[in-house]
């Protein structure tokens, strides 16, 4: 199991590549964890609006001397700028830094090409991180040491759960699952809301009950022990209402088991794509 590393205790700096949306919930995650502001470097031309108060509390932002040796350096760039961004952060590592990639479908094959002989992690986060409840998968090369991984699980684990993985090709069916999977949690929202107005509800009352149900429904999953199957039993009467719309979509041959599946396994081949 890997021992997250307390951020407090980071001595280094720690350099962020791009501030975009999850790049932001790194860097606010990171703070209020304790991570001394004045350690983190955050490149980015044009950071996220809500991010740059953070220069008060310490954070540099673009500075002109960049720091030599970095801790770790977070890439939370667009993949497709990825062959021009990557490779020029060469001067801010050494022998002790690790660089930990969220972009997604670049491979550590290609990190290590683009950066030589660097300690290397890939991960991939999901939407949720946000609000400090996404879930990240991870994988490291083989240079990534046992200090070096609990310094990435820290950083990763400021927006929420981390999971290791030791098998690369994993991460397209990952992607596939948590990194895709909060827009088809959305998009239930909009289907639940359209089956509701088809149903005559009024459309503004089918949304607030789609969104409440599901956002109430993902806490109780959430905080409860019980694992989804229970969950769904214990709201499912024999011939009740329930009963009759879960036979809809649980049916084998077109239900939402079937559907789903083919839906992973199109998201997997498509970011098998992506990456080359």
């Amino acid at each position: 199991m890997t021992r997250s590393r307390d951020l407090k205790d980071i001595s280094q700096s720690i350099v962020l590549v791009g501030a975009g949306q999850m790049g932001a919930a790194l860097l606010q995650g990171w703070v209020s964890r304790g991570i001394d502001p004045s350690k983190l470097v955050v490149l980015d031309p044009q950071p996220a609006e809500d991010v740059k108060p953070l220069s008060e509390r310490g954070v540099r932002f673009n500075p002109a001397n960049r720091p030599t040796e970095s801790g770790a350096i977070v890439i939370a760039v667009k993949p497709q700028v990825a062959e021009s961004v990557v490779p020029p952060l060469a001067p801010m590592t050494g022998g002790s830094t690790v660089v930990v990639s969220i972009m997604a479908g670049r491979t550590l094959a290609f990190l290590e090409r683009a950066l030589p002989g660097i300690a290397m992690v890939r991960a991939m986060p999901n939407t949720p991180a946000a609000i400090g409840r996404g879930i990240t998968v991870a994988v490291g090369n083989a240079r990534v040491s046992g200090a070096q991984r609990d310094l990435a699980d820290g950083l990763l684990g400021a927006t929420g759960a981390v999971e290791w993985i030791s098998n690369e090709e994993l991460m397209d069916a990952v992607t596939a699952v948590s990194g895709s999977g909060p827009a088809y949690v959305f998009l239930l929202a909009e289907s639940l809301t359209r089956a509701g107005i088809a149903a005559g509800l009024p459309p503004d009352l089918a949304a607030k009950l789609a969104r409440e149900t599901i956002a109430g429904s993902g806490e109780l999953l959430h905080r409860s022990p019980l694992d989804p199957a229970a969950l769904r039993q214990n709201v499912t009467s024999p011939g009740g209402t329930t009963a009759a719309a879960l036979e809809v979509l649980m049916a084998a041959a077109d239900g939402l088991d079937p559907l789903l599946a083919k839906a992973i396994a199109v998201a997997a081949k498509r970011s098998r794509e992506l990456a080359g």
